[in-house]
C-alpha cells in the first residue's frame, strides 16, 4: 500500500487536524484540473502493471451489442411498454437511440484523444477538476452495480421461463424487509460472481467469448423478430386488450470507452466500435420491440419477461418458442453482465488512480493484465445488491444516474473545445452551458407541467427560440481554442448542444422517487469526498503524485504521447 495518506490518516490527531482544514483543501483541490499527459503516463503508471493492447474494432463493437442488446431488450421493453409508453415504445427506443448516438460522439472525441480506461471519470478530470468527476465517478459505479444487479435478477426470470420454472420458487420473501427489498434471489449471486471470476482472468480471452456468446445471442434475436413479425397482428398497436382498463394511446457504449486503454488503434477503431455498436443497438431495439407490440396488446405484456410470455399461452404447437426465447434472453443477459462488470472495474480503477479512492483499487495484476483488486470488489458489491433489491427500484435509478452522466460529458466536450486552461477566459463559454441547461429545464418543465393548449405552445415555440439564439450567439462570437488532431464531434457545438437538451428532456421524465434516491446517493457521494476523498487527493499532491501547475500541456506534447500509447 501507499503510504502517501500517512500525513492525515495516520492517526486520530492528524486526521483531525486534515479536517479543520477541510475548506482550504476544497479550495485547493476540488477544482483543480489533471491533463492528458498526465492521465496516459503517470497516473496510467500508478497501477503498476500495464493493461494490454489487444482490442480491435470488431471486439469493441461485440462488446457493444452484447452489453446494450442482452440487457436492455430483454429487461426493460416490457416494463417500457406495459406501463409507460404502449405501442410507442418503439418510437421512445428510436429517440432513446439518437440521444445515446450523440453522447457516443461525445465520449468518442474525449477516447480518441485519451485512450485511457477511466471514461467520463478521466474526461470531466482533464475539464471541470477533481470534484465533478469524483462525483460523476461515484455515480456511474454505482449506476454499474444497479444495473448488474438488476440484470441478474432478469436472468432468474428468463433462465425459469426456459426451463418451465416459475421465478417465483427461485426466489424466497423474507417478511421482515421492506416490499421491494424483500425477494431474496440466490441465483442472480451465483451468476454474478462466476462472472467476475471470468473477467478476472484476461480481456483478451473475455471478448473472445463475448462475440461467441454474442453471435449466437444476435440469431436468437433475429428468430425473434421474424416470429413477432409473421405471428402479430397490426391491431394490437392500436387496440388494447382491456379497453375499458386502458384508454390511453442506454449504459452499453460507455462500458465500451472504459477499454480505450486496451484498444490497439484507438484513432480507427474506437470510432468505429463505440457509434457502430450504438446504431446498431438502435434498429435491434426498435424491431424487437415492434415485434413485441404485434404479438400482444401492450396491457397484456409480461412486464418481466415479456418476450417469451407472448408466447406462453399460445396454442397451435407455438409454446416451445416460449422456452427457445427464455434461452436466447439468458444466453444474452450473460454477455450484458460480462461487458458491464469489465467496464465497472475500470472505472474503479482509474478513480483508484487518482487517489481519491484508495490506490488498492488501481493494482493492475501482473500476469492477467486486469484490474483484479476492482473487479473482485465490485462483483460483491454487485452480488449483495443482486441478492434483495426488486427490478422496479434498481431501474429508476440507473436511468437518473446515467442521463446525469451523458449530459455532463456533452458539457465537458463543448467546454474542452472552447476554453484552454491558463489561456482563455472560461467564463463565456460557461455562461452558455449554464443558460443553455436552464432553457432547456424550463422547456421540459412546460413540457410535463403546462396545461394543454395554446399558452403551451406559445411557451414551448419561446424556449425553442431563446435556445436557438443562445447557442447561435455562442457559435458565432466565441471561437474554438482546441481542433482535435485525429476525431472530433461534428457541428459543434450544435450535437452536443442538442445531447445536452435530450437528457434533460429525458430526466425530466422520471419519476420523484428517483430524484430523492439520486439526491439521497450524491449527498452520500460528497460527504464521502469532503471526509476523505479531498484529504488523500491533497496528501498526494503534498508527496509530489501531481504536476504542481495545472494547466494544458502544449498540444506537441501531446501528440507524442498518443504516439508513444499507440505502439
Amino acid at each position: 500500500m501507499d503510504t502517501h495518506g500517512s500525513s492525515s490518516f495516520s492517526s486520530f490527531t492528524a486526521y483531525a487536524r486534515a479536517l479543520a482544514q477541510t475548506p482550504s483543501r476544497l479550495a485547493r483541490r476540488a477544482c483543480s484540473v489533471s491533463t492528458s499527459f498526465e492521465e496516459m503516463s503517470r497516473v496510467r503508471a500508478r497501477s503498476g502493471s500495464d493493461m494490454q493492447r489487444n482490442l480491435r474494432w470488431f471486439d469493441l463493437v461485440g462488446f457493444g451489442l452484447g452489453g446494450m442488446v442482452g440487457a436492455g431488450v430483454f429487461v426493460t421493453t416490457g416494463r417500457a411498454s406495459r406501463l409507460y409508453a404502449g405501442p410507442a415504445v418503439v418510437l421512445s427506443y428510436a429517440i432513446a437511440g439518437i440521444c445515446a448516438l450523440l453522447s457516443a460522439f461525445c465520449y468518442t472525441e474525449f477516447a480518441v484523444d485519451m485512450p485511457v480506461a477511466g471514461g467520463a471519470f478521466s474526461y470531466l478530470r482533464v475539464t471541470f477538476g477533481e470534484f465533478a468527476a469524483f462525483l460523476t465517478g461515484a455515480n456511474l459505479v454505482m449506476d454499474y452495480v444497479l444495473s448488474n444487479a438488476a440484470v441478474a435478477r432478469s436472468f432468474t426470470a428468463y433462465l425459469g421461463t426456459a426451463i418451465g420454472f416459475p421465478t417465483t420458487k427461485w426466489r424466497f420473501t423474507v417478511s421482515g424487509l421492506p416490499k421491494g427489498f424483500n425477494e431474496i434471489d440466490l441465483v442472480a449471486v451465483a451468476v454474478v460472481l462466476i462472472i467476475t471470476l471470468i473477467i478476472c482472468y484476461s480481456t483478451r480471452e473475455s471478448s473472445v467469448v463475448n462475440m461467441v456468446l454474442t453471435a449466437m445471442h444476435i440469431l436468437f434475436i433475429a428468430f425473434v423478430i421474424v416470429v413477432g413479425f409473421w405471428r402479430g397482428d397490426w391491431k394490437n398497436f392500436t387496440e388494447p386488450a382491456d379497453p375499458r382498463r386502458h384508454q390511453g394511446g442506454y449504459i452499453g457504449y460507455d462500458a465500451v470507452s472504459t477499454l480505450a486503454e486496451e484498444v490497439r488503434n484507438p484513432v480507427k477503431d474506437i470510432p468505429i466500435g463505440v457509434s457502430g455498436s450504438v446504431m446498431l443497438v438502435t434498429i435491434l431495439y426498435c424491431l424487437m420491440a415492434a415485434s413485441m407490440s404485434k404479438l400482444l396488446p401492450y396491457d397484456a405484456i409480461d412486464p418481466e419477461a415479456p418476450f417469451s410470455a407472448a408466447f406462453r399461452g399460445q396454442s397451435n404447437g407455438w409454446k416451445w418458442v416460449s422456452n427457445v426465447i427464455g434461452a436466447g434472453a439468458s444466453f444474452g443477459i450473460l454477455t450484458s453482465l460480462m461487458v458491464a462488470m469489465l467496464g465497472q472495474a475500470r472505472y474503479m480503477c482509474v478513480i483508484g488512480r487518482s487517489k481519491v479512492v484508495p490506490s488498492w483499487f488501481a493494482r493492475v495484476h501482473h500476469k492477467t493484465c486486469t484490474p483484479v483488486n476492482a473487479s473482485a470488489f465490485l462483483g460483491i458489491f454487485t452480488a449483495a445488491i443482486a441478492v434483495f433489491t426488486d427490478l422496479n427500484v434498481l431501474l429508476n435509478l440507473v436511468s437518473i444516474g446515467t442521463l446525469f452522466v451523458f449530459y455532463m460529458v456533452a458539457n465537458a466536450v463543448i467546454y474542452r473545445r472552447y476554453v484552454s486552461v491558463g489561456a482563455t477566459n472560461p467564463w463565456p463559454t460557461l455562461s452558455f452551458l449554464v443558460s443553455f441547461s436552464l432553457t432547456s429545464i424550463i422547456f421540459t418543465l412546460i413540457w410535463h407541467f403546462a396545461a394543454p393548449g395554446h399558452p403551451k405552445e406559445v411557451m414551448l415555440g419561446a424556449c425553442t427560440v431563446v435556445a436557438v439564439a443562445i447557442l447561435q450567439m455562442f457559435h458565432c462570437m466565441v471561437p474554438q481554442v482546441r481542433k482535435p488532431e485525429h476525431w472530433g464531434v461534428p457541428l459543434m457545438p450544435w450535437i452536443p448542444s442538442i445531447s445536452i437538451f435530450l437528457n434533460i428532456f429525458l430526466l425530466g421524465s422520471l419519476d420523484r422517487p428517483s430524484y430523492v434516491r439520486f439526491g439521497y446517493f450524491s449527498a452520500l457521494a460528497v460527504l464521502v469526498y469532503v471526509l476523505y476523498s479531498v484529504h488523500a487527493s491533497f496528501d498526494a499532491q503534498e508527496d509530489g503524485y501531481y504536476i504542481q501547475k495545472n494547466a494544458e500541456i502544449p498540444k506537441d506534447s501531446e501528440a507524442s504521447v498518443d504516439a508513444i500509447t499507440m505502439v
